[in-house]
């Protein structure tokens, strides 16, 4: 199946924000390990979120989707697991890393694996803080990379933890932390990659009664012995699906609403909208909605995007097509995820006419006018998302294997179609 886009002219549309995922993701976890029974309101329900479902009701515990909720039965802090489980992570690198700690809890071994691409994600400073804290964690194929066997026991203690090729690292044993034997220490000696992904984890610890102390992104404590209780938890609208929608008013011109945002969301793809006000769009948040404008030119902007990565895509397409050009900083980590996104991103502008500089820790797009291209995704939604945006400017695109946004947008074509962008 391939996906055509056609330019069309300035738009006007209002558009609901998707769940968040990395919400949802975490809170499938702390409402699987909580005391207690967990409704999850307005969760996303697409193929990442389904699989880190699947690996919970792997290690035993009931997950039940509802309509517009799901409902997880809590085991109370230890997985009862019958004997030892493989968990297929398929292609969702958040599964994997966030299951990796929480595995210590279950009463038998657990074997984590992936897609071919997980198999080359590399984890290895996750598995070196954890055998610090009492956990034995084996590589079964190549050193430092899934798939992972994870047995013993989660004991606690102080550990470093180097998160600078993911904060998804640190996250995953903050997770399971409050049921370690002893306080958890963590001592960060590098700035984690995506570091405001640490702001949601700790949001949602606490939402599900966890005691989390900090100091700012190089030390957290989480107290033993305080866990998670099963709640009635609601989910916010994501920020990194919105970006996309937003995007459209930035490069097509007119005007784009999203509703069902909360404002003072800790989520670092908040910054996408700061942005692409500096190019030059006006940008008007509301009580739960914003909207983003755009009447005149685009300007080019140099700004740091390390911790809003999975907007970065997004923001290189709307560089393309400015009137100067853009360097964002902060992409070294990128290369970590579902595909090299920086390669795929700067390879896919060269082809569409536009000049990209690539550096060990930024890209430079200097706009050029532009053609459309088939666009190979390489699997990946983010990529798929951002150049379908694009297309939407310069026409004449053809995204292949569109099913790709499944992982965390499931709505996204029926979205545009139904405001009459496709």
């Amino acid at each position: 199946m391939i996906v055509r886009v056609s330019r069309i002219g300035p738009v006007d549309a209002t558009f609901p924000a998707p769940p968040s995922k990395s919400y949802t993701h975490r809170a499938l976890i702390a409402g699987a390990l909580a005391s207690g029974r967990s409704r999850i309101a307005g969760p996303l329900r697409a193929a990442d979120t389904e699989l880190t479902a699947r690996g919970l009701e792997s290690l035993g515990v009931p997950v039940e989707w509802l309509p517009e909720e799901i409902a997880v039965a809590g085991c109370g802090g230890t997985f009862p697991t019958p004997g030892e489980v493989a968990i297929d992570c398929g292609n969702s690198g958040t599964t994997l890393r966030l299951l990796t700690s929480a595995a210590l809890l279950a009463r038998h071994p657990v074997v984590l694996t992936g897609s071919q691409r997980m198999l080359e994600r590399p984890v290895g400073p996750l598995a070196d803080a954890l055998r610090a804290l009492g956990g034995d964690v084996a590589f079964t194929g190549r050193p430092g990379y899934p798939p992972i066997r994870v047995s013993g026991r989660l004991r606690g203690g102080r550990t470093q933890i180097d998160g600078s090729i993911s904060s998804q690292f640190i996250s995953s044993i903050l997770m399971a932390a409050p049921y370690a034997d002893e306080d958890v220490e963590l001592a960060l000696p590098a700035t984690p990659a995506s570091r405001s992904y640490l702001d949601v984890t700790a949001d949602v610890m606490l939402g599900f009664g966890a005691r989390v102390e900090r100091r700012g992104y190089d030390w957290f404590r989480v107290k033993s012995g305080v866990p998670y209780r099963g709640r009635g938890y609601r989910v916010e609208g994501d920020y990194s699906s919105a970006s996309y929608l937003f995007a459209v008013a930035a490069v097509c011109g007119g005007k784009v609403t999203v509703t069902g945002l909360n404002p003072a969301s800790v989520q670092g793809d908040r910054r996408f909208l700061e942005a692409l006000e500096a190019m030059g769009c006006r940008v008007t948040p509301g009580a739960d909605a914003v909207t983003v404008e755009r009447t005149g030119d685009l300007g080019g902007i140099e700004i740091d995007m390390s911790s809003s990565p999975d907007t970065v895509q997004t923001l290189a397409a709307v560089a393309a097509t400015a009137g100067s050009p853009t360097t964002i900083t902060g992409t070294a980590h990128l290369q970590y995820k579902e595909s090299d996104r920086v390669g795929v991103t700067a390879e896919t502008l060269r082809r569409m006419g536009a000049g990209v500089e690539v550096r060990d820790d930024s890209l430079t797009i200097a706009p050029a006018p532009l053609h459309g291209v088939a666009v190979d995704p390489h699997d990946d939604h983010r990529t798929a998302m951002a150049f379908a945006v694009l297309g939407l400017a310069v026409g004449g695109m053809a995204i292949l294997e569109p099913g790709c946004v499944e992982k965390s947008f499931p709505g996204f074509w029926e979205a545009l179609y139904r405001e009459g962008l496709l």
